[in-house]
């Protein structure tokens, strides 16, 4: 039986998005099955995508991020930018910090 060919280097965004799924996924206590049944996937593809082993689809991002709770965007924009997006909805929800 053939096996799946994986990507010996992948790209730093797929390795971003494995990372900040795995993150969420954590975060909220949740098991790779949980996030499976959710995504309508099976939890061993989940895993290589956390691992960046599996070059995942557009479609396939959207359902795992709509699994841990998150817009898309936010599994795939870079840390620095993710603090910046906080700051943003804070400030347009009148929750930012008050300053010294």
């Amino acid at each position: 039986m053939p096996r799946t060919k994986k990507t010996p280097n992948p790209s730093p965004l797929r390795r971003l998005f494995g990372q900040r799924l795995r993150s969420e996924r954590h975060a909220q206590g949740l098991t790779l099955e949980d996030v499976a049944e959710a995504a309508d996937m099976n939890w061993s593809y989940i895993a290589q995508v956390e691992r960046g082993e599996r070059n995942v689809s557009i479609d396939n991002m959207t359902a795992l991020a709509e699994a841990v709770g998150r817009p898309l965007y936010r599994l795939l924009m870079p840390d620095e930018r993710v603090g910046e997006d906080q700051a943003a909805r804070e400030s347009r929800e009148g929750m930012a910090p008050e300053g010294p």
